[in-house]
């Protein structure tokens, strides 16, 4: 893979989630858990746990993920998106998704982001692509405030890294918390910054939340297809 920049032959292409892609989401987000403090798991999810969390997110939130062609079909294995009917296989690099910012009702409008890119995909804007599609079905499901939790710890190194930070801050989250030593990992403390986006201008009576499945189909294939 030289590139998966959208002007190239391989296409890539954003798409909702489903439970078979459990094995490729784990294989991208694994490194994340042993390597980084990105995430504070401390252990990489199963196969059937990553299973079962998509298929809980897709009852209420998008999750998403972004592929790419394969360039030999024998190349998809079982951590790819194999399509049916055409013969044509897509290789999952990359996927985004909004999670419960907190359980109780009144945070219904609010959500979580996250996002995670295998590393050959990072550097070509797939990241803000798969944001912006996040983004677009959320105020279809009149979500108003996106938030963002990211790893900080000063001087940044190679377990926690700027590039989160500098890439939520591009996309337009500001930082509005920051708490210190709140994760242990590695033998040492991180903190976290909460960084949030207006995605919606607020209002005293905010449109009723629409759980994802309720979503006008049509209108979320279209966001995925221009993304």
């Amino acid at each position: 893979m030289t590139t998966i920049a959208r002007n190239t032959a391989r296409e890539t292409r954003i798409r909702l989630a489903c439970p078979a892609d459990a094995a490729a989401v784990c294989a991208i987000y694994a490194p994340y858990v042993r390597d980084t403090a990105t995430t504070f798991d401390l252990k990489p999810p199963t196969v059937e746990e990553m299973r079962q969390k998509i298929a809980t997110i897709l009852e209420e939130r998008p999750f998403l993920v972004a592929e790419i062609e394969c360039a030999d079909t024998r190349a998809a294995d079982a951590t790819s998106h194999v399509e049916t009917g055409d013969g044509e296989a897509f290789t999952v690099i990359g996927y985004s998704y909004a999670s419960a910012f907190r359980p109780r009702k009144a945070y219904l409008h609010s959500i979580e982001t996250s996002v995670y890119l295998a590393p050959e995909a990072k550097g070509f804007g797939l990241g803000s692509r798969l944001y912006g599609a996040l983004e677009e079905i959320l105020r279809l499901q009149n979500v108003y405030n996106a938030n963002a939790c990211v790893t900080y710890i000063e001087p940044a190194d190679e377990t926690c890294p700027s590039t989160s930070r500098i890439f939520h801050e591009r996309r337009g989250y500001v930082q509005c918390a920051h708490i210190p030593n709140c994760g242990h990992k590695f033998g040492r403390w991180y903190d976290i910054l909460w960084l949030q986006k207006q995605l919606i201008p607020l209002s005293q009576e905010p449109e009723e939340f629409i759980p994802l499945p309720q979503v006008n189909k049509e209108a979320i294939a279209a966001i995925l297809e221009k993304a």
